[in-house]
């Protein structure tokens, strides 16, 4: 994978991946989420990314959400617990007015007190809609009861008693805090030379300032296993288990991927789904995941079924813990876990935009961009011993939570 990686004298980093195709992507990642909203401001930092395409110094709304879209191009934005995330995938040769765009909106927002206000409206309608998806919901419930009273417990989306009370001075003093060019990376990849990159970048964002960053992210408690059951007006149960797993810069990170991929990760020959879903019938989605953060993360299990099925899904799915914590795989187990998830990766790399932010991430995470053929080499140095040792860490049952949405027949009735 080839690659240029260089850094303005303000701080800014820029990953540029060349590629001989007509259309190009770039982002921009800022090392800022909702980990890091101080405690009476839970959702600002999703709330920062809606407003920043509301007006700046030079443009209006409707000039903003136009300038990408009338030339065919498509701008979008997210934020996660550590992140936020501006993109776009745009003709090739609309590249400086891309990054001329982001400049414009990352730096220049005058967050309006009218569209604050409309925006609080709209964020308080994504929250209600939200909470009407009990599988979306009780995924972020379970990481609030596996990380309580910490940052990484809070929802993105924020809480409506603290979206009410922000201010324009709550988003210009939060953008004035993260949105520095020390604290973002620009990833870049399109049919350009590195030089021409090179100038662009320091045309739009060379003469930015740099201001220090107040940034102090505090490592979540010890995790104490907690199971807990909710009554909701919803018609199947909604079943996670889990604990707190490695962070992105443990050793053992690789071998719990290789784990999460085999036991209930993307296809469906995963461990759980071939067990619970074909041979019983009696989930229709059973998964896995692992998210790992800077200095912790999280596993988990979710199935959702009927109520009297429950109990059989559950079991099933503690028997499939137990079969790794008993047994290593074998070395036919182990090749076909290892090929499976290589193949995973290499096919996610068609994605050309997911494949460039992912590089501006692994730039913010570990100052430089992890190749394929480094992440299959750590692949294929996991062994049937580290995935056993694994499992009787992370999947220990003493160690585990539970979380249990289930149908309120009082309240349906």
């Amino acid at each position: 994978m080839d690659y240029h990686l260089f850094t303005l004298a303000n701080g800014l980093r820029v990953v540029f991946k060349p590629e001989a195709f007509p259309i190009a992507h770039a982002c921009i990642v800022i090392n800022a989420g909702t980990r890091d909203e101080a405690p009476e401001q839970h959702g600002i930092a999703h709330f920062t990314e809606h407003l920043i395409f509301k007006k700046t110094t030079k443009r209006s709304t409707n000039q903003i959400l136009n300038r990408l879209e009338l030339v065919g191009a498509d701008l979008n934005a997210y934020t996660t617990k550590e992140y936020t995330c501006i993109h776009a995938s745009f003709l090739n040769e609309h590249l400086n007015r891309t990054l001329d765009l982001f400049e414009d909106i990352l730096f220049h927002s005058t967050f309006p007190d009218n569209e604050i206000e409309k925006e609080k409206g709209i964020i308080l309608d994504e929250i209600a809609s939200y909470q009407d998806s009990p599988e979306d919901a009780i995924s972020d419930d379970f990481e609030d009861m596996i990380y309580t009273g910490h940052e990484l417990g809070h929802n993105i989306l924020g809480e409506e008693k603290s979206l009410i009370g922000l201010t324009r001075k709550d988003f210009e003093n939060f953008t004035k805090n993260y949105y520095q060019p020390a604290n973002m990376v620009i990833g870049i990849t399109g049919n350009y030379s590195y030089d021409k990159i090179k100038k662009i970048i320091e045309r739009y964002y060379g003469d930015l300032p740099n201001h220090t960053n107040n940034q102090k992210r505090t490592p979540p408690p010890t995790n104490h296993s907690r199971n807990q059951i909710l009554d909701k007006p919803i018609n199947q149960v909604h079943f996670m288990l889990g604990s707190t797993g490695y962070s992105m810069h443990h050793p053992k990170k690789t071998g719990l991927m290789v784990l999460n991929n085999l036991l209930g990760g993307i296809g469906m020959s995963s461990r759980l789904n071939l067990e619970i879903r074909e041979k019983y019938g009696i989930a229709y989605t059973v998964e896995s995941n692992y998210t790992a953060y800077s200095d912790t993360g999280i596993f988990s299990v979710y199935f959702g079924t009927e109520t009297d099925k429950m109990q059989k899904a559950y079991n099933l799915v503690l028997k499939e813990l137990k079969k790794l914590r008993d047994k290593k795989l074998s070395p036919v187990q182990l090749k076909q876990s290892k090929n499976k998830f290589i193949g995973q990766i290499a096919l996610g790399e068609e994605n050309r935009i997911a494949l460039i932010i992912a590089m501006a991430k692994n730039v913010i995470d570990y100052g430089d961009v992890e190749t394929l053929p480094k992440i299959y080499e750590r692949i294929n140095n996991v062994t049937a011993e580290d995935i056993w040792e694994i499992s009787n860490e992370i999947l220990n049952p003493d160690n585990l939570n539970s979380l249990v949405f289930q149908p309120d027949f009082n309240e349906n009735s």
